[in-house]
């Protein structure tokens, strides 16, 4: 995946756990991460949602058995139970040496990240998961997301309101004075309505405090999650297609 441009990154020993106790999860990873294809069409169209290029990740993992499963722990005192605690987790699977924990986070608010990995921690330490996984935007991907925008913007000749109207995007009032205002001010004025939309998509939809690469990396080096094995995956900016894209669309 690495040669890929995808981000690995690996916390208490993770990699040896992986590679030694779990090599067929680890393919099973490579597999369905080789294939995640993500059209930039689905990028716009999910309007800052999940794509449905992760969706279909998603389903891949889901088909080779990791499935949503909810742990549920119990503290009891001479049979009597004093504190019930559920973590629920969207992809689960057990192998021969024990069972992993992944969460996909495409594009939520990034306290997402602490809600993973305290579940990855507490878990850990009752003995439920071996390792926990994270997916989420890598660090290129989401430096270049802007330009991506503004490249899909560009293909299909969008120069204007009623031409982003005739792809599907509808604007706020507010969107439509922030756009308009970045293609009017004196100071450096955005000539291009590309570029305009473009940093306006990006900011609202896909904007610093969301989950990706960076983030993640802020909560691993505060230690949270630790001491659960971690293996931590960015999205590289190569899983964005732009096959269905085509200059001559209307």
């Amino acid at each position: 995946m690495l040669e890929s441009g995808f981000e690995i990154r690996c916390e208490s020993h993770a990699a040896a756990i992986l590679r030694i106790d779990f090599p067929e999860a680890l393919e099973e990873l490579e597999s369905s991460l080789a294939d995640i294809r993500i059209p930039i069409t689905e990028i716009i169209g999910s309007g800052g949602g999940e794509a449905a290029g992760t969706q279909r990740l998603r389903r891949s993992l889901a088909g080779r058995g990791w499935t949503k499963t909810c742990f549920e722990i119990r503290k009891t005192l001479n049979g009597v139970e004093r504190a019930s605690i559920s973590h629920e987790i969207d992809h689960v699977k057990t192998f021969a040496n024990g069972t992993l924990a992944l969460e996909i986070e495409w594009n939520n608010k990034d306290p997402f990240f602490d809600r993973d990995l305290e579940n990855f921690k507490r878990l850990h330490a009752e003995g439920g998961i071996s390792a926990g996984i994270i997916v989420t935007r890598g660090s290129r991907l989401q430096q270049q997301l802007r330009s991506l925008v503004r490249r899909y913007a560009e293909t299909r000749n969008i120069t204007d309101f009623e031409a982003l109207a005739a792809v599907g995007v509808s604007l706020t009032p507010r969107q439509r004075t922030n756009i308009s205002q970045r293609l009017q001010r004196s100071d450096d004025p955005l000539s291009a309505f590309a570029e305009a939309w473009a940093g306006q998509f990006v900011a609202d939809k896909f904007g610093a405090a969301t989950t990706h690469w960076d983030k993640l990396m802020t909560r691993v080096q505060r230690g949270v999650g630790n001491p659960c094995p971690l293996l931590l995956i960015g999205i590289a900016e190569t899983a964005v297609d732009f096959n269905d894209v085509a200059a001559d669309d209307p």
